[in-house]
This record gives structure tokens, C-alpha cells and sequence, in this order.
């Protein structure tokens, strides 16, 4: 299973996700070890902060590991084909992740892949966003409300947020200009699954009433040249603290970041009471990369806890034989001592030789 868009992953996948990303956090286990000996490998061809953050924290959270690759330092910048290095990924790793720019290449590579594929941001979609989106809104009672998105409303996040946040059952309404709002098709899309989705040119009509006010920057990468025509065309759909007056009191203000602050979001309203969900965002991208890499390599099976093997049971020690003691001997009665024998002093006497000269000896032992 590949995850390219938020359009068209299943909805019960989609749920399952989001609700085991809220679960994850609750146990906040940052040491698992469900994918031990799995491989993420990630490409990149587009920057990255909390998109390459979270998909390393959440691999190494769940006891993999993940290898980055990015389009300088490989073979992609010298016109090795996507496909090509989409087969030879997958003999390397478990699951591949992939920011790029065109979602063309994106379909390239899930095509000729072999393991799944998780689209971590192109110019269609941005759907690992989304998904952690959704947990933030539900995290903070917002999910039967109303959700607008201002500013450059036919982006890639406002895409993905506009599919999910209408398959939770909530009220969406893109706002920006002329020129900045989704296109028929994508549309006509939603509205076919059911989705409340309202699209204006008004600002303060938009957020009249919102449970959350979500903006992203005006200008995304790729889209430099165009950058002063932007700025001035979306200049009337800044979020500031004028816009959060029509809002509910305690609305939430989101915003994926990097934030470019004094241009689609003011200091004081990112700095503000109503925008804490927006860290709060940050920090769930790792929690629904977690549940997605372990729907995807788990294939929705609960996490299988090996048991330890019960140690061998030790053989009982042989019993020692008793020894039986040992009869005591009877102890021998002490010999008697023989009477000492008492030579006279005369017989002493003859027997002693005199001591002498040699010649004398033995003239006394010859009798002379």
C-alpha cells in the first residue's frame, strides 16, 4: 500500500491512523521497538525541518532506522531515472518517503517501487501533514466545527486539509483571491465524498464563526519568481487579530510552518493564546508518522510482543550419598614393656676393650 494522497487513501485507514497517532502520544513511548530491523530510506529533493525530523524520530522511536538520500549527493542529479532508483531503493529498504516537487515524479517512483511509498510533500498534496493536522484539531475539541483556511487556498496543505477535515464530518471554507482557490475538478472531488466545502473571497465572511483559522505562507518553494505578485495579491488575507475578532473566542489558529511572520500571520497572534495548537502541530507530525509507518509495515496487525523463551528447568542435583561411618576400631592394648636387662659392672668391664694403641687391640682380641 502507497499513501500519495489524502484524496485517496481509505477512509477507515485514514481513521485508524489519526486515532493511533493520538494513542501513541498518550503512552508517549519514545523506546518501542515494533519495527525493529526496518529501513526508511527518505528522499529528499525539497529542504526539510519537521518533515525529515519527524520521520527520523519516528522510525528510531519504533526501533528502526532510516538512511536520508537527496537529490545532490545521489546519482538523480547526474539523470538516473526515478525508476530506475525506485527499484534499486527497494532493494534496501522497507519503506520509502519522498519530498519532491513535481507529484508527477512521485507516481514515477511508487510506480516501479516494491515496497510502499509515502508521499512526504509535492506540489498535488501534502498528506503526512494532514494527518497530523487532524490529530491537533481533535486533540483540541474542534472536530465537528468549523475549519476555514486564508490565504493561497489552491496549495498543496489546503488540499489535503480540505479531504481529510471533510471526511471527519467538519465545515470547510477556502478563502483567498482570484486565482488562489482550488480548481473545479478538486472541487467537485470532494463534493462527490459528501465533503461541506464553501469557497470565498471574503475574508471576514470566512471567519465568522470559526473553530479554527488555519494559514500557510504565500510563497512555497519553487514559486520565488512570483514572489512579489503574491505578496500583493494575498496581502488582504493576512491573519491578524482584526481577522480572529469575527472567530469564535476560542478558536485555535494553525499553521504547518516555516512561518513567515508580518505576511500571511502577524507576531501577535502567532505568539498569541489562540495559536498554541501550532507547536502543537509540530510535535504530532512524529506521532502520525509513527502510526503511519507501522500501518504500512505492520500491515494493521496489532504490535506482536515476543515472548521470552522460559529459561530450562535445572535438573535436581543427585542426591548425595550418606556415609555411613565407620566403625570405630578398638584400640590395641600397649604392648607390654620387656624387663630392661642389667649387665653387672664386671662383665661391663671385660667386653669394654681398653682404648690403646693399634698393636695392643689386637693382641688383646688375639688372646695374647
Amino acid at each position: 500500500m502507497n499513501v500519495l494522497t489524502i484524496r485517496e487513501m481509505p477512509e477507515d485507514i485514514m481513521k485508524d491512523v489519526v486515532e493511533t497517532a493520538m494513542q501513541l502520544k498518550k503512552e508517549n513511548d519514545r523506546a518501542r521497538g515494533d519495527l525493529e530491523g526496518k529501513v526508511l530510506i527518505s528522499l529528499y529533493e525539497k529542504p526539510s525541518t519537521r518533515t525529515r525530523l519527524s520521520f527520523e524520530t519516528a522510525i528510531a522511536n519504533l526501533g528502526g532506522q532510516s538512511i536520508v538520500m537527496d537529490f545532490k549527493s545521489s546519482q538523480l542529479s547526474r539523470g538516473e531515472t526515478m525508476a530506475d532508483t525506485a527499484r534499486v531503493l527497494s532493494r534496501y529498504g522497507h519503506v520509502i518517503s519522498a519530498r519532491l516537487f513535481k507529484h508527477s515524479d512521485l507516481e514515477e517512483l511508487a510506480k516501479h517501487a516494491t515496497v510502499p511509498v509515502i508521499n512526504a510533500l509535492t506540489d498535488r498534496e501534502h498528506p503526512c501533514q494532514a494527518l497530523a493536522d487532524m490529530q491537533t484539531i481533535l486533540e483540541h475539541g474542534k472536530g465537528e466545527g468549523k475549519l476555514v483556511f486564508i490565504g493561497d487556498a489552491a496549495n498543496n496543505v489546503a488540499t489535503s486539509l480540505m479531504y481529510i477535515a471533510a471526511r471527519f464530518g467538519m465545515s470547510v471554507v477556502l478563502c483567498g483571491p482570484k486565482g488562489y482557490l482550488p480548481k473545479g475538478e478538486t472541487l467537485e472531488a470532494a463534493w462527490k465524498s459528501g465533503a461541506k466545502v464553501e469557497v470565498t473571497s471574503d475574508p471576514a465572511h470566512a471567519a465568522k464563526d470559526a473553530d479554527v483559522i488555519y494559514t500557510d505562507v504565500w510563497v512555497s518553494m519553487g514559486e520565488e519568481k512570483e514572489h512579489a505578485e503574491r505578496l500583493e495579491k494575498l496581502k488582504p488575507y493576512q491573519v491578524n487579530d482584526e481577522l480572529l475578532k469575527a472567530a469564535k473566542p476560542d478558536c485555535i489558529v494553525m499553521h504547518c510552518l516555516p512561518a513567515h511572520r508580518g505576511e500571511e500571520i502577524t507576531d501577535s497572534v502567532l505568539d498569541g493564546a489562540n495559536a498554541t495548537a501550532v507547536w502543537d502541530q509540530a510535535e504530532n507530525r512524529m506521532w502520525a508518522q509513527e502510526a503511519l509507518l507501522l500501518r504500512l509495515l505492520k500491515e494493521g496487525k496489532p504490535p506482536i510482543r515476543e515472548e521470552k523463551p522460559k529459561p530450562k528447568a535445572e535438573k535436581p542435583a543427585p542426591e548425595a550419598k550418606r556415609k555411613e561411618p565407620r566403625p570405630k576400631r578398638e584400640a590395641k592394648p600397649p604392648k607390654e614393656e620387656e624387663p630392661a636387662v642389667v649387665i653387672p659392672e664386671e662383665e661391663k668391664e671385660e667386653k669394654k676393650p681398653e682404648s690403646g694403641k693399634k698393636e695392643d687391640v689386637v693382641e688383646s682380641l688375639l688372646g695374647f
